[in-house]
């Protein structure tokens, strides 16, 4: 569900004022390195490593900066969100931390494990055919019939800000490395954690171009900065991506990324497995197929690494192990 018009767009302001909500509460997830990737790619290639936060993706971040402000009466009616998984899962361990209770809705078709995951943190689950069902729809319905406040995955400041402490920290491990980069990129769908990264890199990196990177065929946000407007990517294709196929991004995080991103860039699903046998290789880091997404693009060369420093994000690590394991299996790494 898109936020009224009228909110106005995040600051880095709100961005450092969501740094102190989280603190303490969030993981400062490594910025990892490997000399032999490197010299594979002809220059410096940092990994901001978010499989290790909380839940296992970005998502706690901007869940947590949300539902721990709700007030006390707010609090005792509850949250409801939609959501692949990941947003589903922040939203249910950050409710629990906070005794709120959630209900989150999800597709039948979403990873096993991040249903799983969502019942297991205590949420009540609500799982709709991603096909034939609005989910928007179905938030704004427990919205209404129970007074429950209604977290969306990414058009919300909040969100928006919590995400954008990724930013913050990349810019303080840089600076603890004597470094600046030429380019951060992270995967986008809504747009939530790239249009908070831009801020924040904007402020504290300023020349830093940030991109973001998309599934192909599922470039709304691309389309969108092209044309000077929001566009959807009308579902065009297929992606295993499951994380990544938001139709198009919200008003808020539109404002944001219109402002501040230099691109978007794109990968395929081959692509995409390539980026996770890297990670693995390289990393001993399990990255799902979404959160490897702008790595894939700077492996695959639409974002060149060569004689430049370039920080990914790999966004999240929830993927069902038989998965995992076949692509592991069959893709190599660069």
């Amino acid at each position: 569900m898109n936020a009224p018009a009228k909110l106005p767009l995040p600051t880095v302001a709100d961005v450092e004022d969501a740094a102190r909500q989280l603190r303490g509460v969030a993981v400062r997830t490594p910025l990892l390195e490997n000399p032999y990737l490197n010299e594979r790619l002809g220059g410096r290639l940092l990994i901001k490593a978010e499989p290790l936060q909380v839940t296992g993706s970005f998502k706690f971040r901007g869940a947590y900066n949300r539902i721990s402000r709700l007030n006390p009466e707010e609090r005792k009616r509850g949250i409801v969100a939609f959501s692949s998984g990941n947003h589903a899962q922040a939203c249910a361990w950050a409710a629990k931390i906070t005794n709120t209770p959630a209900v989150i809705v999800m597709p039948s078709d979403a990873p096993k494990i991040k249903i799983s995951n969502t019942r297991a943190y205590g949420a009540e689950v609500v799982l709709y055919d991603r096909q034939n069902e609005d989910r928007e729809a179905i938030g704004r319905r427990y919205s209404e019939e129970r007074g429950m406040t209604l977290v969306p995955p990414f058009n919300d400041p909040y969100i928006i800000s919590g995400q954008g402490t990724i930013g913050l920290e990349i810019a303080a491990q840089c600076a603890e490395r004597d470094i600046k980069p030429d380019a951060v990129l992270a995967p986008a769908s809504g747009g939530g954690l790239i249009s908070g990264i831009s801020l924040a890199i904007r402020d504290r990196l300023p020349g830093t171009d940030v991109y973001c990177a998309e599934p192909d065929q599922f470039d709304d946000i691309d389309l969108s900065l092209k044309a000077g407007r929001i566009v959807s990517h009308a579902g065009k294709g297929t992606t295993f991506c499951d994380a990544l196929m938001a139709p198009h991004p919200g008003d808020l995080t539109f404002g944001v990324m219109n402002a501040n991103l230099k691109g978007a860039v794109s990968a395929t699903d081959a692509e995409v497995e390539t980026a996770m046998a890297t990670t693995f290789h390289y990393f001993k880091l399990v990255v799902e197929p979404g959160g490897a997404c702008a790595l894939a693009s700077v492996l695959n060369g639409k974002l060149s690494c060569a004689n430049r420093i370039v920080v990914v994000v790999t966004s999240g690590g929830n993927v069902d192990s038989a998965l995992y394991s076949a692509i592991i299996g069959r893709a190599s790494p660069v």
